[in-house]
């Protein structure tokens, strides 16, 4: 079953409603007060990070969703409330769309006082493909949103990629997390994306950390040299599934690049785990930046 264009505006709008709710609870949040807490999930502390603030956004969000969206027998994911097996809603394997929730991505830099953090809500069809993707930012106060061969919007109006220009000062952006700088491989992904820079035409690369996965997505929307990427890794982590499908809607329809690492589609709806480390991910303005990216598969980082 395949929902009609009219009534994903209508579970689109629902989403957009929920995830400003959300936002709005957490800009309301004194920070100083949090008491941080830590749940078994991937290997890095930024997958590991819970608060309160998680789980009421979450439940916020949940309302939402299946109160508003439930005539359309929907199943559902979140970060925080994992699968859940009721009359409400239905396994996301059985169904032909779920819901994919980040109440509060980047919840690491939620309780250090910095701005990498946002809302994120898709619908992923059973094969894995998202059809809507809503991302909050309550710092900035900015909603994106996108509907699968609908174009992408920010704050409602139409938003494309940016486009390199002509300035030779222009340098290839890393979008990264934290882990990407402690890995063993980073000394050489460092040499090979420098000759990247050089085969692009760029004065170079920089790094730029600090946001949670949906922020760093997000910022290759509005920089024409840029890229956020996930090694392909054997053991479990990568991110998860709530952590890519929202923007992969909104970029795709901007017309950057999204991909698993050797150039796939997401599958955003995998068995066995809702870990990405198998695939890997990349999101890029470009396809001359995503194909240098896959490039440095060649020297087999993730093994």
């Amino acid at each position: 079953m395949s929902l009609e264009y009219t009534a994903l505006e209508q579970l689109c709008n629902t989403a957009k409603q929920a995830a400003i709710a959300a936002g709005n609870h957490i800009a309301g949040v004194d920070r100083s007060t949090l008491l941080v807490e830590h749940k078994a999930s991937g290997s890095s502390l930024a997958s590991q990070v819970v608060t309160e603030v998680d789980r009421h956004c979450d439940q916020l969000i949940n309302s939402f969703l299946l109160e508003r969206g439930n005539h359309a027998n929907l199943a559902l994911l979140s970060e925080e409330s994992a699968e859940h097996h009721n009359q409400q809603t239905k396994n996301r394997f059985n169904q032909p769309y779920y819901w994919c929730i980040d109440p509060l991505d980047g919840t690491l830099p939620f309780t250090q006082g910095k701005a990498g953090y946002a809302v994120s809500i898709a619908l992923v069809s059973q094969t894995g493909t998202p059809v809507i993707g809503v991302v909050y930012d309550p710092v900035n106060n900015t909603l994106y949103s996108a509907i699968k061969n609908g174009g992408a919007f920010k704050n409602g109006k139409p938003i494309q990629v940016a486009k390199p220009g002509t300035d030779s000062d222009d340098t290839l952006t890393v979008y990264a997390d934290n882990s990407f700088k402690t890995a063993a491989h980073y000394s050489a992904t460092q040499n090979s994306l420098t000759k990247i820079a050089a085969e692009l035409g760029t004065n170079g690369y920089t790094e730029i950390y600090g946001n949670g996965a949906v922020k760093n997505a997000c910022a290759v929307l509005s920089n024409p040299l840029a890229c956020y990427f996930k090694f392909p890794k054997a053991t479990t982590g990568g991110g998860s599934v709530w952590d890519f499908s929202a923007t992969a809607c909104i970029i795709q329809e901007a017309g950057g690049w999204v991909s698993g690492f050797y150039g796939e589609p997401l599958n955003l709806n995998p068995k066995g785990s809702t870990f990405m480390n198998q695939q890997g991910v990349i999101f890029t303005s470009g396809k001359g930046i995503a194909e240098a990216i896959m490039s440095l598969r060649e020297n087999n980082f993730w093994v």
